[in-house]
């Protein structure tokens, strides 16, 4: 085995991360020619929400499963699995024609590039002592961040010269030449894979491609197009004999491969994070599937949160009796809880601004949505600047004092945002403001993680990376939902209001109430992020094992 190159590592990984981070926003500009693709009608675009909320549940639901066999198997292993299952998922996507199969390669792009990241955040951990920890982790932040900002950018570079699959063709490349890297830098030789799951495994993919791709010259041929004609009157590519033919050799391959994974999954608490997993997923499919115009709950969520809060109960019951639970004993502790509730309040503040500000710029500025985006970039390069600043200052300072200023600070900005009108969006000093928010939420990133490893066991150090990074998503879906339901109940009042409800001015700023409104709200989300700041501690983290950077993980596992 070499010796790693962490910065080589780290750099690779923090790639991995945004490519999966631009990945979350490229299917905003795409979202209308992706239903078309599929055959969902622009009318119906309350079918398009699995493709969108799809990607968040596979994010979400399995982070912390994941974060527990990065805690189990080395890190290499895991950044080159979710690498895999985000490849995967890329080609699922480019290659569909229905919706189920769309959604089904949306949900295992979330689960490998959601996986990407607490995997890399405890890769920091293995690599630098507590004292030296903050500027790693805000380059982890910053390039996730620039992720958000390139990835709209290169999204409408490919619409131009190219249909909405090469989006995800791309990311098929991309992910393989990072898995490729991966190795190169980390120095750990991949197993070698047993004949039998390796054959079953290129079997299924090929198959598996055939099936979905149906390609003209095989579909055509009266011989070789037999595999290809559909059961009964079904349209379904998989509802064919080469459909079928695919769906058993993954099952085969799953059934084959299986036994090498059964060790290590009993050890990961694989009940534990099924019901982990069915309270977050039901949190998101709440929230992220409901018409805040109508209702901050949907009919599902009546359902889907009791079915949550009991699974919730379930796992806490199992998390007491469990001999190795999924979240490990001592992990959620001190400085860890305020870690996670400011990252809630970090990711409430944040969507609000993303969401509304480009709204805000639709009823003020512009009638183009690309132009109203590009409003938005003012934030967006911001933030990854404010994490980078938000590492370095970690040398020196504590991460209650980095991120409760952060916080402070974006709050003061979102209170002038939550005053702004017609026309504010034309004056230089609304750059400033957009600016200051996004340093001062991009501050806040990497003192929220350092204070989650800081207070985790060195064994735990992916799980706690995942709760962080699960925190902050959640805090985005739920924090969007309720802050726009907010927002629109005063719109609705205030056009109700109206002696003239055609005036189109009272409804331009009808709608800007309603975007004041929730900027308020993202003022008290960063107001409160920032007094739980003090939580994370105000001095300076200090090593307490041992300094520099380390091949091993300091439980003495390879990773």
């Amino acid at each position: 085995m070499r010796s790693p190159a962490p910065r080589a590592l780290l750099a690779t990984a923090s790639v991995a991360v945004a490519l999966a981070a631009a990945d979350t926003y490229v299917v905003v500009l795409a979202l209308t020619d992706m239903m078309t693709g599929v055959g969902v009608g622009i009318d119906a675009l309350q079918k398009a929400t699995p493709i969108i909320s799809g990607f968040l549940l596979g994010y979400i639901a399995v982070l912390p499963l994941i974060g527990r066999l990065a805690d189990l198997v080395s890190r290499q292993r895991i950044l080159l699995t979710c690498l895999g299952i985000f490849v995967v998922g890329s080609a699922v996507t480019a290659l569909s024609v229905e919706l189920p199969v769309l959604v089904t390669g949306r949900v295992l792009q979330g689960i490998g590039g959601g996986g990407l990241v607490p995997a890399t955040l405890a890769l920091v951990a293995d690599l630098w002592p507590a004292d030296r920890r903050g500027m790693p982790l805000g380059v982890v932040g910053a390039v996730q961040e620039l992720g958000s900002v390139l990835g709209p950018v290169l999204g409408a570079i490919v619409l131009a010269v190219s249909g909405w699959r090469m989006i995800f063709w791309l990311n098929v490349v991309a992910g393989v030449l990072l898995a490729v890297a991966v190795v190169l830098a980390g120095g750990e030789r991949p197993s070698r894979p047993r004949a039998i799951p390796l054959v079953l495994g290129v079997l299924a993919l090929v198959v598996t491609g055939l099936a979905l791709a149906a390609p003209q010259r095989l579909v055509t041929d009266i011989t070789l197009g037999l595999p290809f004609v559909p059961f009964g009157g079904s349209t379904s590519r998989l509802a064919t004999p080469i459909g079928v033919a695919a769906l058993v050799l993954v099952l085969a391959w799953v059934l084959v491969s299986a036994p090498g994974w059964w060790a290590l999954l009993g050890r990961a608490d694989v009940p534990g994070a099924l019901l982990l997993g069915l309270a977050l997923g039901s949190v998101v499919l709440t929230f992220a599937a409901s018409d805040p115009a109508r209702e901050v709950v949907g009919p599902l969520g009546f359902a889907l949160l009791p079915l949550g809060a009991l699974a919730f109960g379930l796992y806490l019951w199992r998390h007491r009796r469990a001999a190795e639970p999924l979240v490990a004993r001592g992990v959620v502790r001190g400085r860890a809880r305020f870690s996670l509730l400011v990252s809630a309040f970090v990711g409430a503040a944040l969507v609000s601004v993303v969401v509304d500000v480009p709204v805000l710029a639709r009823l003020t500025l512009t009638d183009s949505q690309t132009e109203a985006a590009l409003v938005l970039v003012r934030f967006l390069v911001a933030v990854p600047v404010g994490a980078l600043l938000g590492g370095w200052s970690l040398r020196r300072l504590g991460d209650g004092v980095v991120s409760g200023g952060g916080l402070g600070l974006a709050a003061i900005g979102l209170a002038v945002m939550s005053r702004w009108g017609d026309g504010a969006l034309d004056d230089f000093s609304a750059t400033v403001v957009l600016a200051l928010v996004g340093l001062g939420v991009g501050l806040a990133l990497a003192p929220v993680n350092n204070a989650a490893l800081a207070a985790a066991p060195d064994e735990a150090h992916g799980v706690a990376s995942a709760l962080v990074v699960v925190a902050r998503m959640v805090g985005m879906v739920v924090g969007l939902a309720l802050l726009t339901a907010i927002g629109l109940h005063r719109y609705y009042d205030t056009v109700a209001a109206l002696p003239d409800q055609t005036d189109t001015k009272a409804l331009v700023a009808a709608g800007i109430v309603q975007v004041q409104t929730v900027f308020t709200g993202a003022t008290v989300a960063a107001l409160l992020g920032a007094l739980a700041s003090i939580g994370l501690g105000l001095r300076r983290n200090h090593e307490t094992v041992g300094g520099g950077i380390t091949p091993l993980g300091r439980s003495g596992r390879r990773w």
